[in-house]
């Protein structure tokens, strides 16, 4: 409905930005009650109560009514005389506000709260940020002195105070201890019984490089926690944060068994015993990066970095099968089609190529279907393309190197079938995922694959790719409509992502569910949720997934409409790798019809990926704007096996609405082309 409530300072409303007048205090003071209550009927009772809190008036149940009554004209001032207001409700003996989640700052704080405790620390750093930027002041600063709010106030307060801490812990994390310390230095002064922000402040202090005032200030703490926690408590924390700043000179020696004694000690034994250069470890190497990789953002970096120079260093050793081992062991699920480096995906293809094709039909079957799994995993989209890629508005063709990449898809899945090894074909159905899109409406296809994937993982204990299936079939449900079944594998996909430490899959589950709150409560309501989505996204070590996702957000309100965008809206986004296909429309919308018309007839195809459908719908839209009908009937062929589904929702990350409403715009279009023909 458009109307946003403020509880994070003094009560407060907002139409579209402008702030709507709420009246004499009383009036924001029954606002304030409602809130609180979050969607709950507070009765005029409670209400009379709440309000004169020793001796009410004669006439305060009128008077609460005259409050309600104008509060009912404030918020929306456009609404008929005699028609009941849709945002203050009267039920039975008293009164709700209809105001759903993402319209009240408090639960959009809680929300980004949560979003922020489970996110890796770049994108917490982030989350906290925007959390604490919705504060205003006090919570119910205008009703200081009332009892009705204390419970709310302390429970917000509460969550306000830890966000400040976490988010200082989360930027010690990334590297940016100084800012940390400016932060809590202000936070300590004005909290100074917060024993966790003064052991925060010594560690960011140490990690600053400034360990003497790190000390000095866990010896204020003990100051001025005496007496605030319970007997021993701040001086056994401090103390312990002390010994951990000294580090071996004053604390005791670390137990034998801890897991940084054991990685250390193992690590030093390995060190000494496999000799320099040998190709133990080259396996080891890549190993390791296989288990980086799912560690996090700064882990798939770091992993990506450097395998293709493991890659490089086993080739070079000029032992094809030890070498073709290294560049088949690298099986981490991949879910996203468009590549982070495509550089090095082509790379590595290229590698796996010649490894398979040096190693020819003697090779062990297991071996080569690892091969197999990598060229099908790594050609996703159109990363390993060695021609320019045909025109959007020339008749379709088959690509060469989308047809070797299927094929070798096709057989490393018959070969891990007939070997019954379901890690090798875990891997195998990967690659058979990156190349199911070579036509539109490919959802029904991904559901089974996933579902498979599921199964097989759940009986194997592999459940890195079971959290691949699940996502699998996140993307694919929703681009089939089907948001409850969606909504299960996303408590799922959160669920083993706790369990098994894989933070990035929140990514995919937080771009779902601004997908979701879009198709359900509609474009107002998902806007927060797509920030909060974009801000996980920033520095989640996958700019495949991250670059040009903004743009691609942006367009959303026009496709669920029959307009055209607002170029203005797009003045400071970068459409990064989606920027041909955005251009035509944007063209288009800005009046320059002659130079969309060319945009058109240059524009590559879509590539073959999640978001193929949504990037025909871009061009449909487009080509009806300027009537080009090459583009337009390609657009139709296309899209018409995925008439049943959402455009662009089988990605996880936005829809445009039903293919078959664009459809019929496609048809529309070419018919009034055909009209004006024949005239």
């Amino acid at each position: 409905m458009g109307v946003e409530f403020g509880l994070l300072g003094p009560v407060a409303a907002w139409d579209g930005g402008s702030v709507l007048p709420l009246g004499a205090p009383r009036h924001r003071e029954v606002l304030g009650r409602l809130l609180v209550a979050r969607g709950r009927v507070v009765t005029v009772d409670r209400l009379v109560a709440d309000l004169w809190e020793e001796a009410p008036p004669a006439g305060a149940v009128g008077a609460v009514r005259t409050f309600v009554a104008a509060l009912r004209r404030a918020l929306e001032p456009a609404r008929p005389a005699r028609q009941p207001s849709r945002l203050l409700v009267t039920d039975g003996p008293g009164y709700f506000l209809r105001a759903g989640r993402e319209a009240v700052d408090a639960r959009r704080f809680e929300e980004a709260v949560a979003a922020a405790a489970g996110a890796p620390p770049h994108t917490a750093v982030a989350l906290w940020r925007d959390a604490l930027a919705l504060w205003r002041g006090p919570v119910l600063a205008d009703f200081p002195d009332a009892s009705w709010p204390r419970a709310e106030r302390a429970r917000l307060e509460s969550l306000r105070l830890d966000a400040v801490e976490r988010r200082a812990d989360a930027l010690v994390a990334t590297g940016a201890a100084h800012e940390a310390v400016a932060d809590l230095r202000g936070h300590v002064v004005a909290h100074p019984h917060r024993q966790d922000g003064w052991i925060l402040l010594a560690g960011a202090l140490d990690r600053a490089g400034r360990r003497g005032e790190a000390l000095e200030t866990l010896g204020r703490a003990r100051a001025a926690l005496a007496g605030a926690v319970g007997p021993g408590g701040s001086r056994d924390a401090v103390d312990r944060a002390e010994r951990r700043i000294l580090g071996a000179a004053g604390s005791a020696p670390e137990p034998a068994g801890t897991t940084d004694s054991l990685w250390e000690r193992t690590a030093a034994a390995w060190n000494r015993s496999v000799p320099a250069r040998s190709s133990a470890r080259l396996h080891a190497t890549a190993g390791l990066l296989r288990d980086l990789a799912v560690t996090g953002a700064g882990g798939l970096e770091e992993a990506r970095r450097h395998r293709r120079d493991l890659v490089a260093a086993a080739e070079a050793t000029g032992d094809a099968e030890p070498a073709a081992r290294i560049i088949g062991s690298y099986d981490v699920p991949a879910v996203w089609t468009r590549a982070d480096s495509p550089d090095d995906v082509r790379a590595l293809s290229r590698a796996a190529a010649r490894a398979a094709a040096e190693l020819g039909p003697a090779a062990p079957a297991a071996l080569r279907a690892r091969l197999l799994s990598v060229v099908a995993v790594e050609s996703r989209g159109d990363a390993t393309a060695d021609a320019p890629l045909p025109r959007a508005a020339d008749a379709p063709v088959t690509e060469p190197w989308r047809r070797r990449a299927g094929l070798a898809a096709d057989e490393a899945v018959r070969i891990a079938r007939r070997l019954a090894d379901p890690r090798l074909l875990a891997f195998a159905l990967n690659g058979a995922f990156m190349q199911s899109f070579a036509t539109c409406g490919s959802a029904t296809r991904r559901d089974a694959l996933g579902g498979e994937l599921v199964r097989l993982a759940v009986d194997h204990e592999l459940p890195g790719h079971e959290l691949l299936g699940r996502i699998v079939r996140l993307q694919a449900l929703a681009g089939l409509g089907d948001l409850a079944a969606a909504e299960g594998e996303a408590g799922e996909i959160d669920r083993l992502a706790h369990r098994n430490d894989r933070p990035l899959a929140g990514v995919f589950t937080a771009w779902y569910r601004a997908l979701r709150t879009c198709g359900t409560e509609g474009w107002g309501a998902a806007r927060p949720r797509y920030d909060q989505a974009l801000a996980a996204t920033a520095d989640c070590g996958m700019p495949g997934l991250a670059d040009g996702a903004a743009a691609l957000v942006a367009v959303v309100p026009a496709m669920l409409g029959d307009g055209l965008p607002d170029p203005d809206d797009f003045a400071r986004l970068d459409a990064g790798p989606y920027r041909p296909w955005l251009t035509p429309l944007l063209l288009a919308a800005s009046g320059a019809r002659e130079e969309a018309r060319r945009a058109l007839g240059t524009v590559p195809r879509p590539p073959h990926d999640l978001l193929q459908e949504a990037l025909w719908c871009l061009l449909a839209r487009a080509a009806a704007a300027v009537d080009h009908r090459p583009v337009l009937l390609r657009a139709r062929g296309e899209l018409s096996a995925a008439r049943s589904e959402q455009a662009g929702a089988g990605s996880g990350l936005v829809s445009f609405g039903p293919v078959a409403r664009h459809l019929s715009a496609v048809e529309e279009a070419l018919g009034r082309g055909a009209a004006g023909t024949e005239v």
